[in-house]
């Protein structure tokens, strides 16, 4: 089912970027939406990780992503969400569309799952961006979840906080029995993916792996996805800190 109010969002938030004036935003300089000195650090270098299993998530869920959550992608990631932005889906669908067909080959996935953002967030933005940047990328999706009304939101709660909650999405049973990819925009802790992978199983669908545009690396702590670049296998760059308490950097 086509949601019209979304759709019409998202056309007039275009149509304004059509005519308003644009800084890039990586950099700011004027008149481009992604400057050419910005536009090559959002060029795929996919790496790959493991969500581990735990008392509610009994299987292990492959993750691979296309990006670093920083600096260029990460301003570029913000500007859609939290400015609307929606002229940047553009710039970010080759990255999805790379760690989607990365994270497909092999899995046995016959849908994509967007997972949906707060309810505050798709209220205020009229569109929900990982939708918006798998139609820009012409990557067809099943919006089997939808975000619970009441559904604290999650960029205030610590990680124990989040897997100890209660259940943040609803899914459909009308894809019962098939195998579905997750895809979202940032993966951080992953008790968002976590959230969403529970709530499909729990409507029997499977659910065999995820892909996003950017992964926030964390080596240590509670919350951490120890991520490997794909082809050499070496470790993708984070910060060492203990992350125990860590609040998640995604904003909503």
């Amino acid at each position: 089912m086509i949601d019209w109010r979304a759709t019409m969002g998202t056309a007039l938030a275009d149509a304004w970027a059509l005519v308003a004036p644009v800084d890039c935003a990586g950099c700011a300089a004027p008149d481009h939406a992604l400057c050419p000195d910005c536009g090559p650090a959002l060029r795929s270098r996919l790496r790959v990780g493991v969500l581990p299993r735990t008392g509610a998530a009994p299987l292990e869920l492959p993750l691979t992503a296309s990006l670093g959550y920083e600096g260029v992608a990460r301003a570029v990631v913000l500007a859609l969400k939290q400015e609307g932005r929606t002229e940047l889906a553009r710039a970010l669908a080759p990255p999805l569309r790379e760690a989607v067909e990365a994270a497909w080959r092999g899995s046995g996935a016959e849908l994509l799952v967007p997972v949906p953002g707060s309810r505050s967030g798709a209220a205020r933005r009229g569109f929900g961006p990982v939708a918006l940047v798998l139609r820009r990328a012409d990557l067809a999706a099943s919006p089997l979840l939808r975000t619970v009304a009441g559904a604290a939101e999650q960029k205030a709660l610590r990680l124990d906080e989040r897997l100890a909650g209660a259940p943040r999405f609803a899914a459909s049973t009308r894809a019962r029995g098939r195998r579905v990819l997750l895809v979202d925009d940032v993966i951080t802790s992953g008790a968002t993916l976590r959230a969403a992978a529970r709530a499909l199983r729990e409507a029997g669908v499977e659910v065999v792996g995820a892909a996003a545009i950017a992964a926030t690396p964390r080596r240590r702590g509670a919350s951490s996805i120890p991520w490997r670049f794909l082809g050499d296998g070496a470790d993708c760059p984070g910060d060492n800190e203990p992350v125990e308490d860590y609040r998640e950097g995604k904003e909503a």
